[in-house]
């Protein structure tokens, strides 16, 4: 048997953040079985919103970002990444894809067929009606930091059930 100092830290992530989502996939379960899926939509949105302030807290403490360092794309372009690649599974995190583009854009994108909720949302048999977490989550974080940005497309129903594929721009005015 290993001892934890024999564990590497992407293993100890995987376990983490593994663990992480089955339970907030259950948890979307268990509230859509019991009180249908709008009403787990609602309730993981305001659960993402409030989680959001301490995991920003959290995510700058441990990468260092401070307030003034936001002024510019450069810096957005290092901590999203950052961000999803601590708090994501390696095997998940290797399947979305972050770019800078003209105009202070950032472009996300998830592999085809690729994202957790879509896979997790689809097994549970409610993917019609979910309305994507993971990126509110991002939508989250970044009111949180204070950025002026527009999120295109909005973030509604999974997209990845809705077009064949998930991927969109935060372009922020600095």
């Amino acid at each position: 048997m290993r001892k934890f100092e024999d564990v590497s830290k992407e293993e100890i992530r995987d376990l983490l953040g593994k663990g992480w989502l089955t339970h907030d996939g259950m948890w979307f379960y268990t509230v859509s079985s019991e009180m249908g899926v709008d009403t787990a939509n609602k309730l993981n949105k305001a659960a993402i919103k409030a989680m959001a302030p301490f995991e920003v807290n959290r995510l700058k403490k441990v990468t260092g970002l401070r307030e003034n360092q936001l002024t510019g794309i450069e810096v957005l372009k290092e901590f999203l990444p950052a961000g999803m690649q601590m708090i994501l599974p390696v095997s998940v995190f290797s399947k979305l894809h972050f770019s800078v583009m003209p105009g202070n854009t950032i472009h996300w994108e998830w592999d085809k067929g690729e994202c957790f909720a879509y896979k997790g949302m689809s097994r549970i048999g409610v993917i019609d009606k979910y309305e994507c977490g993971v990126m509110y989550r991002v939508v989250c974080w970044l009111e949180l930091l204070g950025l002026k940005f527009t999120s295109t497309p909005p973030t509604t129903l999974c997209r990845m059930h809705t077009q064949g594929h998930c991927s969109g721009d935060f372009i922020f005015e600095f």
